[in-house]
């Protein structure tokens, strides 16, 4: 949890998937790549396993599978739970650089 509240307190904006492996997690894998090549240093992108991290997505209340959420300066700015693609993502993040 202490790193985690490190992770999301930068000023830069944070995009973090929440997924668990039994996901289609190749195609959000795919489409990570594709939003942190396109935010390059002006966002951090991570991913999350829901299964490994249970006490984190119980405190954040992660239910659903990938839920996507958008931290900056250690708030949340956005949360959406289902798939989403690479270009709804770069234009979510871009909102708050």
């Amino acid at each position: 949890m202490t790193k985690f509240g490190e992770i999301i307190s930068k000023q830069k904006p944070v995009l973090i998937d929440f997924y668990t492996d039994w996901d289609d997690t190749e195609n959000t894998l795919d489409t990570l790549r594709s939003v942190a090549a396109a935010l390059g240093d002006k966002a951090k992108v991570i991913k999350i396993d829901i299964k490994k991290n249970e006490i984190l997505a119980d405190a954040l209340h992660v239910n659903g599978n990938p839920t996507f959420i958008i931290y900056k300066d250690g708030e949340m700015k956005w949360r959406q739970t289902g798939f989403q693609d690479a270009k709804t993502l770069i234009g979510l993040v871009e909102e708050y650089l």
